[in-house]
């Protein structure tokens, strides 16, 4: 695709990038994205961690980490003040990949949450505390809602990035995540910015596909990636398999963009961070 070579390492971000994932509709690609992002920058040098904030808990899934049952997940560490790193498992087979699991007991963190002092500052209070090992990036897989979970997200994290489907209504209800980022950004985490935008599902033999990357990039300029994610049977099979697309079938058009659109992220992370 761009020419690069498959084993070269990316630059390394000179601080640790913390990425929110978000867009409270579903299906338009969260945790497909936050995975191979992932995957992607893992396997060219970069240390990431995944931290699933979904009590569905589909990206730990992806990434073959353990969340059924009784296992310690991202509810402890939210509800009990567990820490981070005694939750954090390593990806089989991807040494420089880590998952904070969820579990479907955080389906009711966000009601228990409610009553907690800095209840919206827990997650950012645990990825603070958390020096286990160094990591370059950590991307938080949300919920497709606006509830405390995202907001908990939010505050956490310096940047936002937004997958949004090329399709129909693709940016009806965007108005209202913007929104929430910008209350955030006044009242609880005065940096965080929305630092990337990312076509995903983009079916190219379509005139409304097209007309939609046009109107996502005309709002959102600069902050969308070039990298389009095409729709692709390879990046829906993936995780039932236990993996993301890049290591399930590396030469698909799912996985060869998603490792353009991560070494985007990787090449612009000079300007995200050197300043």
């Amino acid at each position: 695709m761009n020419g690069y070579s498959s084993d070269a390492d990316w630059p390394r971000p000179s601080r640790r990038r913390v990425i929110t994932i978000a867009n409270q509709k579903g299906g338009v690609g969260k945790t497909t994205t936050a995975v191979n992002l992932a995957a992607a920058l893992s396997m060219h040098g970069q240390r990431v961690l995944v931290i699933d904030l979904d009590p569905q808990g589909n990206a730990s899934t992806a990434l073959a980490t353990e969340h059924r049952g009784d296992v310690q997940s991202i509810y402890q560490v939210l509800v009990d003040d567990l820490p981070l790193s005694e939750i954090v498992k390593q990806v089989p087979d991807m040494p420089n990949l880590y998952c904070a699991p969820a579990t479907i007991g955080l389906a009711g963190a966000e009601i228990e949450l409610v009553s907690m002092v800095a209840r919206e500052s827990r997650l950012l209070r645990a990825i603070n505390a958390f020096d286990a090992f160094e990591v370059d990036y950590i991307f938080i897989d949300c919920p497709p809602s606006l509830g405390l979970l995202t907001v908990n997200a939010m505050v956490a994290a310096a940047e936002v990035l937004i997958p949004i489907q090329c399709e129909y209504y693709a940016l009806e209800g965007l108005s209202q995540l913007l929104q929430n980022v910008e209350l955030v950004r006044a009242h609880l985490n005065p940096g965080l910015s929305v630092s990337t935008a990312l076509l995903t599902m983009y079916d190219g033999r379509t005139r409304l596909a097209s007309q939609v990357a046009e109107e996502v990039r005309s709002h959102f300029g600069d902050t969308v990636l070039n990298t389009v994610i095409p729709r692709s049977v390879r990046v829906s099979e993936a995780p039932s398999y236990g993996q993301s697309v890049i290591t399930y079938d590396p030469g698909s058009s799912g996985a060869m963009a998603y490792a353009d659109a991560a070494r985007e992220i990787a090449f612009r992370s000079a300007t995200v961070t050197g300043g």
